[in-house]
C-alpha cells in the first residue's frame, strides 16, 4: 500500500509540473459578459514608407480616368491607343523612402502621415481644380499589409493580410494562437512609424486589452509572445527531466507488480 502511495504522490507531481492554473491561460478573464464598450483604438497608423498603395479614379466619364488608373492604362496601352512611358509593369504605387509617390499627371505627392481617405481626398480635389476630371471619385487601398508574430506560437511567421484592420486576437487566430506556454499577460508589440520604433506591452487576460492602442495592429508590427515562467524554469533545468521521471515512474510500477506478485505467491505457498 505505502508503494501505491508513493506511486500516485509522484503522478500527481508531474501533472501539476506540466499543467497551469487557468488563470495563467485564460483570454480576458474579467470582463462581464453581455456588456458593450467603445472601441478607442485606431486600426490604421497612416501611410508610411514602402507602402504598396492601389489608388483608383472612378468618373461618369471612364475615358477620362484612363490616364490615372494603372490598370485601364496598361490595357490602353497594349492596345496601342494611348503611349504613356510612365506606365507601370506591377499594380500600385510603392511610397518611396521620403514618403512620396509619383501619380500620373498631379506629379509627386507627399504621403507619409495621412490616411487613405485623406489622400483620396486630396487627390480627388487636385483633378478637379486642375481641370482634369469634374466628378472624379478616388479609392485608396494598402496592398502589403504584414505583420510578424514570434515567440510560443503554434505557427510563428509573418501574416501577408487583405486590408488593413487586423487585431492582437485575429492574428493570434492565424497562428494556431498561442501555446499553452505562452504568457499572456504581457504580449510584447514591436511598432515602427514614422521613423520612431515603439515596444509596447499588451495584457490579454484583461478586457483592457479593447483599449490598447495595441490592440489593432499597425502594418510591420511585430508581435512577440513570451514563454511563461514554467517554461523558462523547465529550460534552466536538463530538457530530459520529463522523460526520466517516467522511466523513473514506470520502473517502479514495475517493481512494485513484481514485489506484490512475489509477495502472494509466498502467502499462498505458506498456507
Amino acid at each position: 500500500m505505502k508503494i501505491n502511495r508513493v506511486l500516485f504522490a509522484v503522478a500527481v507531481a508531474v501533472l501539476l509540473a506540466s499543467c497551469g492554473g487557468t488563470g495563467e491561460i485564460a483570454y480576458i478573464h474579467d470582463a462581464q459578459r453581455d456588456s458593450a464598450m467603445a472601441m478607442q483604438g485606431k486600426f490604421s497608423g497612416g501611410i508610411q514608407a514602402n507602402d504598396l498603395l492601389s489608388i483608383y479614379v472612378e468618373s461618369e466619364t471612364p475615358e477620362s480616368t484612363i490616364q490615372f488608373n494603372q490598370e485601364t492604362n496598361k490595357i490602353a496601352v497594349f492596345n496601342g491607343t494611348v503611349m504613356n512611358p510612365g506606365a507601370s509593369a506591377v499594380s500600385g504605387y510603392l511610397v518611396n523612402n521620403d514618403g512620396d509617390i509619383i501619380f500620373p499627371v498631379l506629379g509627386r505627392i507627399r504621403v507619409v502621415g495621412m490616411t487613405h481617405n485623406e489622400l483620396a481626398a486630396f487627390i480627388e480635389q487636385e483633378l478637379i481644380s486642375e481641370g482634369h476630371i469634374t466628378d472624379p471619385v478616388v479609392t485608396v487601398k494598402l496592398m502589403n499589409f504584414r505583420v510578424c508574430v514570434l515567440g510560443d506560437v503554434n505557427r510563428p511567421g509573418q501574416l501577408v493580410v487583405a486590408g488593413e484592420r487586423l487585431t492582437i486576437f485575429e492574428a493570434l487566430s492565424m497562428v494556431g494562437d498561442l501555446t499553452i506556454y505562452g504568457q499572456r499577460h504581457n504580449v510584447t508589440i514591436i511598432r515602427e512609424e514614422n521613423g520612431l520604433r515603439t515596444v509596447g506591452e499588451i495584457d490579454l487576460s484583461s478586457k483592457e486589452v479593447f483599449n490598447s492602442p495595441y490592440y489593432y495592429l499597425h502594418q510591420n508590427d511585430v508581435v512577440y509572445v513570451e514563454p511563461n515562467m514554467r517554461k523558462k524554469k523547465t529550460a534552466e533545468r536538463d530538457p530530459m527531466i520529463l522523460t526520466y521521471i517516467s522511466s523513473a515512474v514506470s520502473v517502479i510500477s514495475v517493481l512494485s507488480s513484481c514485489f506484490y506478485y512475489y509477495v502472494l505467491t509466498k502467502y499462498y505457498y505458506n498456507r
